[in-house]
């Protein structure tokens, strides 16, 4: 089971290196690896799990954040109604996922990105794409993917997949005024 100690956090220069593509079909080790990465984001939304293992809740998580440098992240987003009851969830276990298309249009969250691997806040606007087209191999399905995303579960993508690059969110801030808003901007309460 993956805990908080797996994950490096940004002091680490591996957090910064490239990462390569994974050969398909998917080996057992790099099956399991993203399995363990998947399992990390759901426990870490259960309350009570959260807090037995010590998990810091999350939505995505690159490999490369628990030091493997390989393109695979997974995603974990629910949607629940009033009673706590999951209606719709965005997950997937992606390999070599990448942006084929995103719209002109701008958006950022209001309350700013965060990150496992950034332990302390970093303030900041980071003005991303408000929709992508996601194309990749889905280890939950076994198959090819292609999908759209719109508002936060496009900024998740967006920002799971700059890990592959070595980028961190605040990285993306404007230099002068991190807090500055962006005009015509869609704002993700």
């Amino acid at each position: 089971m993956l805990s908080m100690k797996n994950v490096i956090d940004d002091k680490n220069p591996l957090i910064r290196e490239k990462s390569k593509e994974v050969s398909l079909p998917l080996s057992d080790e790099d099956r399991h690896t993203l399995m363990e990465m998947y399992q990390y984001l759901v426990d870490s939304q259960d309350e009570e799990k959260a807090e037995k293992y010590d998990l810091r809740p999350g939505v995505g998580i690159a490999a490369i954040q628990i030091g493997i440098p390989k393109r695979m992240c997974a995603i974990y987003i629910p949607s629940v109604d009033e009673e706590g009851n999951i209606v719709k969830c965005d997950q997937w276990a992606l390999v070599n996922p990448r942006i084929v298309a995103n719209a002109v249009k701008v958006a950022y969250l209001k309350n700013g990105e965060g990150c496992l691997s950034v332990p302390e806040d970093q303030p900041g606007i980071v003005p991303r794409s408000a929709k992508v087209t996601v194309k990749g191999y889905d280890a939950l399905t076994d198959q090819e993917v292609t999908i759209v995303a719109r508002g936060f579960t496009a900024i998740c993508l967006q920002h799971e997949l700059d890990h592959f690059e070595g980028i961190l969110y605040y990285d993306h801030f404007n230099k002068e005024d991190p807090k500055a808003p962006i005009p015509n901007a869609m704002v993700i309460e």
